[in-house]
């Protein structure tokens, strides 16, 4: 039987790298954007070329009822739901914390943190024996940065990550007895859209060298960890964290 994973933010990054390293393992994936609509449905096709199954939706996942929607519109059309990956994510240019606003902060957290517990509430209510589901997994991609306070970061986006650290280790606790495992991985360097947008590009070039391994990462590589978390072979993992940093 076809296992479905929801992915936010899978248009592009890690999470299309998740997306389409899922899809070849026999997953129908739900592809979750914000705006970039034509970027959602090139990973979508993708993945129906290559004989899999997949849609694009629409949601800002800081937004309660687009979230309830998007998980109504995903088992409808592809099944129940047997996995969730929260990757969406916002991060703006660096700044001192005299120069940040409450409005910038509230931004990163509602995407950050509030779409993240919206998204594993939905999950839950889907995938809990309780209410007669049949279990499953949900991996909560957070950052390096949550553990290292590591000076290059930024302060709202590190505070967002370590709220999702947390949620992950409570939400372990709460599920494993409904079936339900819950895991995080913590990127580092990563090349992908995100960081080079938030006001500093080649910022992963530059600080590499302070990286035990010498070299940022690959978006491939975190879709790698996450896919493992998903997978049987983990079936005794629930409430764990994996660094993908480099060994920083």
């Amino acid at each position: 039987m076809t296992k479905v994973v929801l992915i936010t933010g899978a248009s592009r990054g890690i999470g299309r790298a998740t997306a389409l390293l899922l899809a070849q393992q026999g997953y129908a994936v739900g592809v979750n954007y914000l705006q970039d609509q034509a970027a959602a449905e090139q990973v979508v096709s993708q993945i129906l070329e290559q004989g899999g199954k997949a849609m694009a939706l629409q949601a800002n996942i800081a937004e309660e009822d687009e979230v309830v929607a998007m998980f109504a519109a995903l088992e409808q059309t592809l099944g129940p739901i047997d996995a969730l990956v929260n990757n969406a994510g916002i991060l703006f240019q660096q700044t001192g914390i005299e120069q940040l606003s409450a409005e910038r902060i509230n931004k990163v957290l509602s995407t950050n943190v509030t779409g993240y517990f919206l998204c594993c509430r939905e999950a839950v209510k889907r995938m809990a024996w309780r209410h007669g589901g049949q279990g499953g997994a949900i991996v909560n991609v957070s950052s390096a940065a949550a553990r290292l306070g590591a000076p290059w970061e930024y302060i709202d986006y590190a505070a967002s990550k370590g709220a999702v650290d947390t949620l992950t280790t409570g939400l372990a606790l709460e599920v494993a007895a409904q079936g339900i495992r819950v895991n995080g991985v913590r990127p580092g360097c990563i090349y992908t859209e995100m960081h080079a947008s938030g006001g500093e590009p080649g910022r992963v070039d530059r600080v590499k060298t302070l990286l035990p391994m010498q070299r940022g990462g690959q978006p491939e590589e975190i879709a790698e960890v996450i896919a493992w978390l998903l997978s049987d072979a983990a079936s005794y993992v629930t409430g764990s964290f994996i660094e993908a940093a480099g060994g920083r």
